[in-house]
């Protein structure tokens, strides 16, 4: 089991919707993160990618030094860059910091924002271009290893003599993680990702994904890996971990919901779709487990305003970490987390959950635990679960 966590490079607060509580999200923060990350134990971070966002490759470059062991899952995207000038960034960055980069490969659902990047693909065509994109930047950083050239002449993208002089350090390449929800997005991860990603589903829906992806990849002759990426709101008690929910919340009008349902209904991503689906812009601050604890201990309230991943778990300890168990008996090996504010909720979560999850890096740090008592009483240690 890998958890990871999330540098909010879009910003960060204690509420939805609001300025109020807002944090000033500059590289000094993402500093924090990445070093609470790193020192708790965390396997890597999501750094995520668009227009409302800091550079992810940049960012990632900037907290090499700030890390030892931290993995940084960074955004390819298709069409913004040259698939080979793309895979001699990636090569860059998993040399500088000694092999610790994944990538993550992003079509875009938003026609807005795509137009603005001179994108101009319907869902089809984007995801055969990503198709050209993810192959020929395999294909030259696999053969790095090696000097050979690579030539390819597809429909979208071509290269000739296309050759990587640098190879990463990771062989044959640093692992693709992929997302989607569509038939042709399962059929690109089948094909050509390392690790695919679903959106926090119920639990039946995502082992539903997860079924039709796996057997898609064995046409191949292909084994993936499976994640998820999920928001947590953990507390010592339920009721506190729902007071802690509806307080995210608490600063939400109707205006504000309609206006976020109205932008995320102009996209053409299914995953943003079946995100919305999930809540249908129900919102009743009264009560916020109305309509929206979809699953036990899993809540869509965080989709009413923020686009991607919208569902959160909410409980004390052992909610939070049997519900991450059930996802786990699915397959589910990699778990991309989130929580507001993101650098209070890193430590909450590795303080109340990490004990009782099986987590090797965990495991691997060494180090005092706990404030030592009476000039050498070590504190009791909490066994995993």
């Amino acid at each position: 089991m890998k958890i990871f966590w999330f540098i909010p490079t879009h910003g960060d607060s204690r509420y939805l919707g609001t300025s109020r509580g807002a944090r000033v999200a500059d590289h000094a923060y993402f500093k924090q993160i990445a070093i609470a990350a790193d020192n708790l134990g965390y396997e890597g971070v999501l750094i995520p990618t668009g227009q409302s966002c800091e550079d992810s490759w940049l960012v990632a470059a900037s907290l090499i030094d700030a890390t030892r062991r931290l993995k940084f899952l960074v955004a390819l995207r298709p069409g913004l860059v040259a698939p080979t000038q793309s895979a001699r960034m990636a090569a860059t960055l998993d040399r500088l910091s000694g092999g610790r980069l994944l990538v993550n490969l992003v079509t875009g659902g938003d026609a807005g924002e795509l137009a603005g990047d001179g994108q101009f693909l319907d869902h089809a065509e984007r995801y055969a271009q990503a198709a050209e994109f993810i192959r020929i930047w395999r294909e030259v950083m696999t053969r790095s290893h090696e000097g050979r050239p690579f030539d390819f002449d597809g429909e979208h993208l071509g290269v000739k003599g296309a050759r990587l002089l640098f190879p990463p350090l990771q062989s044959p390449h640093p692992p693709v993680f992929f997302g989607g929800s569509s038939g042709p997005a399962h059929d690109l991860a089948a094909e050509q990702a390392d690790t695919y990603l679903t959106w926090g589903e119920p639990p039946d829906e995502v082992a539903r994904k997860i079924a039709d992806v796996r057997a898609r990849a064995a046409a191949h002759g292909r084994k993936l890996h499976y994640g998820i990426r999920l928001h947590v709101i953990v507390r010592e008690t339920e009721d506190e971990a729902w007071r802690a929910a509806t307080e995210l919340v608490s600063q939400l009008d109707e205006a504000t919901v309609a206006a976020a349902q109205a932008r995320f209904a102009s996209m053409d991503s299914v995953g943003q779709r079946r995100m919305a689906e999930l809540h249908r812009g129900r919102f009743n601050r009264a009560n916020v487990r109305e309509g929206l604890e979809i699953s036990p201990n899993l809540w869509a309230g965080v989709g009413l305003v923020r686009g991607g991943a919208g569902t959160a778990l909410v409980g004390n300890p052992q909610q939070v970490a049997e519900r991450i168990r059930e996802y786990a008996a699915l397959g589910l090996e990699h778990f991309i987390l989130s929580g507001y504010p993101h650098l209070d909720e890193a430590h909450r979560f590795a303080e109340l959950v990490f004990p009782l999850l099986p987590l090797q890096l965990r495991e691997r740090l060494r180090g005092p635990a706990g404030e030592l008592m009476a000039h050498g009483l070590v504190p009791k240690q909490l066994a995993a679960s």
